[in-house]
């Protein structure tokens, strides 16, 4: 069976390490956004001008657009058995939307939806994004207190100085924070009132919450 899968939670859960890992395991492609949008800029595409447009003049994306783009992504060959769709939706409007854009493309087939919620301590989400260093040549991410490169402040892929970003800040975490849960919250109820919400303890090392992971998928 067919199997769709989004994924919920606060920024620094642990998301993006997970599900790329899932993909791989499961052989289904991984979808963002913000890849997607990219893609359509560099392509110079109709989807991809608008889209420009408004993040030139500092606007959100309209909603149908990036529906547009994730529905057209949604139906092309390599997604017919399965896809890890990363970021998305991230509002009920959104949500409601993916909705109808599975409904069209699994009119023929069933299809086993999950919605896997991160639930993880915000102390320790502070935790992650304060210590947070990345690699401005590869974008490998490691954390000082949790997952240190083998040479400090040294990417260990390509033997560069690491970077902080200067959003990565007790304060500006916090009003990150907030607005998840402002606007992207309320799909936990939204999903758990369908029985398609599954929650995954994310509290532990990588390894530990990859088998809960697998856990739920699998079953």
């Amino acid at each position: 069976m067919k199997q769709e899968l989004i994924f919920l939670g606060p920024p620094a859960c642990g998301k993006g390490t997970q599900t790329s890992k899932l993909a791989k395991y499961l052989g289904f492609p991984h979808i963002d956004t913000g890849s997607l949008l990219r893609a359509e800029i560099a392509k110079e595409s109709e989807e991809g001008k608008i889209a420009k447009f408004h993040i030139d003049q500092g606007h959100l994306v309209p909603v149908e657009l990036v529906g547009a783009i994730i529905s057209k992504r949604l139906r092309q060959e390599d997604c017919k058995n399965g896809y890890v769709l990363d970021g998305y939706p991230r509002s009920l409007e959104q949500a409601e939307l993916l909705e109808k854009i599975n409904a069209d493309i699994d009119a023929k087939e069933k299809a086993d939806f999950k919605a896997i919620y991160f639930d993880i301590d915000m102390d320790v989400l502070l935790d992650r994004i304060i210590h947070r260093q990345s690699c401005p040549v590869c974008g490998e991410i490691y954390n000082i207190k949790y997952k240190p490169s083998k040479v400090k402040n040294i990417c260990d892929k390509c033997n560069v100085p690491l970077v902080t970003r200067a959003d990565d800040n007790e304060e500006i975490a916090k009003e990150r924070f907030n607005t998840y849960f402002k606007e992207t919250a309320p799909l936990i109820d939204f999903y758990k009132k369908k029985g398609k919400l599954y929650d995954l303890d994310a509290m532990g090392t990588i390894d530990e919450v990859w088998e809960r992971m697998k856990n739920i998928v699998l079953k």
